[in-house]
Parts: C-alpha cells; sequence; structure tokens
C-alpha cells in the first residue's frame, strides 16, 4: 500500500537568483504540506544566492544546499537528485513561486491513482519588472485547457504539455524514464515524452500550480536551443520512436516553411511522404524532389498518418473539421506540430 504522506523531493537549481530567492523559498515552506525536502544546488552563482540559501538553511531543516563551482543545468539537477531521499519527486525553478496549495494538491492526486502515473497542471506567468507577452498567456491558457480535459497525449506535439516545475511523480517511475539523465535540451520538453514515450498515464489537474517568473534574462529567452521553439527534431525523434507505423502512408500537410522543415527531416530518415497543400500555386509542383499534391489524396490513401504543421489557429480548425469528417469512412491519425 502507497504512504499517503510520503516525503516529497525537490531539487532546485540555482544560479545568480539571489533577490528572487525569499520569495521563492517562502512559498515553498509555506505550503499546506509539510513533508518535504529542498535540495538546492548553487551552480557558481557570483551574487547573493548563496548566502541568502545559507541563511534559509539555518532557519528550515529540510532545505538542504549542495555547492557547485560550474556546472550546466542538467548537471546541477542530477547532483541534486542523486542527493535526494524521498519516495516522489518535484522540480524548482529559484525564481518561481508555489501556491500554498501545490505540493497536497497534487500528491493527493498521485496517491489516488498510484505508481505509472505523473500528475501535472496549469500554470501562470508573472513579472515585477515587464509586461507578460501575449504568448504566455496564450501558452498559460492552453495548458490549463489541456489540463482540464486531460488531452495531454494528443496535444503533446504541439508545445510541452508538461512545464518542468508542474510535475510530481514516484521516484520509481521517475528513474523507469531516465530521470535528469539524457543530455537532451530542452530538457524539459524531453522529459515530457519521456514520459509520454514510458506510457506513463498523466493526470492533469484543473488549477493553478506554479507561478512562473518572466524576466528579461530568463533561459527560455537567451539560450541558443531555444531559438527555434518550434523543436522539430525533438518531435520527429519521438514521432518515429512512439508513433510512426511503416507499413502506414506518412502525409505532411503545408507547404509552408514548417512543412519544408518537417519534410526535409523525415526524407532525411528515409521516411517516404506523401506532400499536401490546399495551394494551387504549389500543387503539381517538385519540392525537394518530391510532388506536391492536392490534400484531396489524403481520403484515397489507405490509413494515413498524418503530420500537421500549420500554424494558423483557423486554417488547423479548418483542416481538423475536413479530417474529422472523413475520419468516419476512412482510418486515418493526425497530429499537430505547432
Amino acid at each position: 500500500m502507497l504512504n499517503s504522506t510520503p516525503l516529497i523531493s525537490i531539487v532546485m537549481p540555482v544560479h545568480n537568483t539571489g533577490k528572487y530567492l525569499p520569495d521563492c523559498i517562502d512559498s515553498i515552506i509555506d505550503q499546506s504540506y509539510n513533508n518535504w525536502e529542498l535540495i538546492a544546488v548553487n551552480n557558481g552563482s557570483t551574487d547573493s544566492s548563496l548566502s541568502v540559501l545559507k541563511e534559509y538553511e539555518l532557519i528550515d531543516s529540510r532545505i538542504k544546499i549542495v555547492h557547485l563551482d560550474q556546472a550546466n543545468l542538467l548537471k546541477s539537477l542530477r547532483v541534486g537528485y542523486s542527493k535526494t531521499k524521498g519516495d516522489c519527486i518535484h522540480r524548482m525553478d529559484s525564481d518561481d513561486k508555489m501556491p500554498a496549495y501545490k505540493l497536497e494538491s497534487m500528491l493527493a492526486a498521485l496517491v489516488n491513482v498510484g505508481r505509472g502515473s505523473v500528475v501535472t497542471g496549469g500554470t501562470s506567468y508573472f513579472s515585477d519588472e515587464r509586461t507578460i507577452g501575449d504568448g504566455f498567456k496564450r501558452y498559460d491558457k492552453w495548458l490549463c485547457e489541456v489540463a482540464r480535459l486531460n488531452s495531454h497525449a494528443v496535444e503533446i506535439y504541439r508545445e510541452c504539455v508538461i512545464p518542468s516545475n508542474c510535475w510530481l511523480i514516484y521516484r520509481k517511475d521517475f528513474e523507469l524514464v531516465g530521470g535528469f539523465n539524457p543530455s537532451v535540451f530542452p530538457e524539459d520538453y524531453d522529459l515530457c515524452f519521456r514520459f509520454y514515450a514510458n506510457k506513463l498515464k498523466i493526470i492533469g489537474l484543473e488549477t493553478i500550480l506554479h507561478f512562473w517568473r518572466d524576466r528579461a534574462d530568463r533561459i527560455s529567452r537567451n539560450w541558443e536551443c531555444y531559438k527555434d521553439n518550434r523543436f522539430f527534431k525533438l518531435k520527429v525523434n519521438y514521432f518515429m520512436q512512439v508513433e510512426r507505423d511503416e507499413s502506414r502512408p506518412l502525409v505532411i500537410w503545408g507547404a509552408g516553411k514548417n512543412g519544408k522543415d518537417l519534410s526535409k527531416l523525415f526524407t532525411a530518415l528515409n521516411q517516404e511522404i506523401h506532400w499536401v497543400c490546399d495551394n494551387d500555386r504549389k500543387i503539381g509542383k517538385d519540392i525537394y524532389d518530391i510532388r506536391m499534391h492536392s490534400f484531396e489524396i489524403v481520403s484515397q490513401l489507405e490509413n494515413p498518418q498524418i503530420i500537421i504543421p500549420v500554424s494558423s489557429p483557423e486554417d488547423q480548425k479548418e483542416i481538423e473539421s475536413y479530417l474529422i469528417a472523413i475520419k468516419k469512412i476512412k482510418g486515418i491519425d493526425y497530429w499537430f506540430f505547432s
């Protein structure tokens, strides 16, 4: 029988976030669930981070500091994880905040469903120094809707459906999927895909579980690996592992930049693709030595797997309506790559 009050280990990398740490750690101390430990990995900070951590370590024995002179994010996570003792694992960033009910809510859901599951939920961006952009607002809204509908498996190729600091999992399940071991960026999306690829049940809670701080020097704004935030290589890699049935036709729907980039990735993997669109100027022409066809050929293919990299919400809705209609008479599966 699973323990209903297990120790939750929180792994938190820290690098030059001294001015945000008090808000962050206070939000952890204020949790309604008390059986947790915080492993704070100070990664070569040159600001006040280490001194702030030491102050809190003296205040609360549940807080433990690991100091590294210099390391990348994944090494910090790995070292922090190696120091954990809990039956449940959670990750936190040192500039963010938790609502007071976060750990209690996630744990209640996890204990209820048991092993083989990961719990996640909604997020909300905030900032002390800038106006939150429409993109972040849309992502927050979308994540909350995905959690409400529990549509993680359907939506996973659009964007990361499990935010980096908004999941709780049993240690054994975390180790089953490889934990923080793979050296793949973006590391949060890769972990999300590994939860999915290993068939963990993703449980979405219809509530805000994490407060994300937006600031000018946040990783997602500045790291090279985040500049192309479509993450097509990562998506294609997991699509080939998890979804691809090579006995079925593979269709790429869309002749724009996204369609072109995806077509190149799949042909590099020796995949024969049927490339379709609704652009009369491109239908019948060869692009990358592949003939562009009208989307109408989809209804003639036997059980196709269809990837739709169309970015416009209006176009996506129109395409999906068409596919739903022909799905009734034709065996098809489709995924949106945004």
